[in-house]
């Protein structure tokens, strides 16, 4: 990595290079508890996974999903924390020195770690970016700024509601990739039209460089695939969370996720 690239820089870049769009997952740190999110989140790479996007879990996730909710709430029963999600996430970095990890969640949990410790606890860990939904970026100088000083990405998200009046906004300050909701309300509702979405991330991609990944209501390899002839990179989360809420083991949903990479490197 040259001067100041980032792993999802890197990523991006050998993407490109390839011809390939992004895959992306979500998981929730500690869902349903440590030792099987640690082994499905390092089986993520070999089942096709470029970026990997790890929930931190909190009592009051606002934006999420019952599916979402609820994976938040067993890792949590299961004694998950902000630390023991750095752990995880070092504990990975073992055996994994390439794949980008983006640290998904909210303020909370990081205001209780302070700031400064937590910037340089990630870092340590072996977290890329940040994304984290309940920081508008009005609240830039509280933790986006100085977590990209720290050489953090910061991902922000935008909506259909996100108007050409505030999308300079949202991409102020925005690093590694913007990633797309390409649906109105909470995580893993509706399905995702690609046709409908089209459009959304030409108007984004007119006003910046970044990548844009799309995420919400994707669930089928042919979702998958077809989001991504329209966009840098496709983003599954509930999908996959919801095979680990029904117990499934993580050979099963690692079966699930290469499937879903298949989908979306075929675009």
């Amino acid at each position: 990595m040259g001067a100041g690239m980032t792993r999802i820089d890197a990523k991006f870049a050998e993407l490109r290079k390839a011809g390939k769009k992004a895959f992306v997952t979500y998981v929730m740190a500690g869902d349903p508890d440590f030792d099987t999110s640690l082994a499905v989140v390092r089986g993520l790479p070999a089942a096709g996974a470029d970026i990997i996007e790890l929930g931190l879990p909190f009592t009051d996730p606002m934006a999420d999903g019952p599916t979402i909710q609820l994976a938040g709430q067993r890792a949590l029963a299961a004694g998950m924390t902000l630390r023991r999600t750095l752990d995880l996430a070092r504990r990975f970095r073992e055996s994994d020195d390439s794949t980008p990890i983006v640290l998904m969640g909210y303020y909370n949990p990081i205001y209780n770690h302070g700031v400064e410790n937590f910037l340089r606890d990630a870092r340590a860990a072996g977290i890329d970016a940040l994304i984290v939904v309940d920081l508008p970026p009005e609240e830039d100088e509280e933790l986006c700024i100085p977590a990209q000083a720290a050489g953090l990405n910061f991902i922000r998200l935008a909506t259909p509601t996100t108007d050409d009046a505030r999308l300079p906004r949202v991409l102020q300050n925005t690093s590694g990739f913007l990633y797309y909701v390409s649906i109105t309300g909470i995580t893993g509702a509706a399905e995702a039209n690609a046709q409908l979405v089209a459009p959304e991330v030409a108007r984004i991609k007119a006003a910046t460089d970044l990548p844009v990944c799309v995420g919400f209501g994707i669930k089928t390899p042919e979702a998958a695939r077809a989001m991504a002839q329209v966009a840098d990179g496709v983003v599954v989360g509930s999908a996959i969370v919801d095979l680990l809420g029904k117990g499934e083991k993580p050979a099963e949903v690692l079966d699930f996720v290469a499937r879903l990479a298949e989908g979306a490197h075929d675009s």
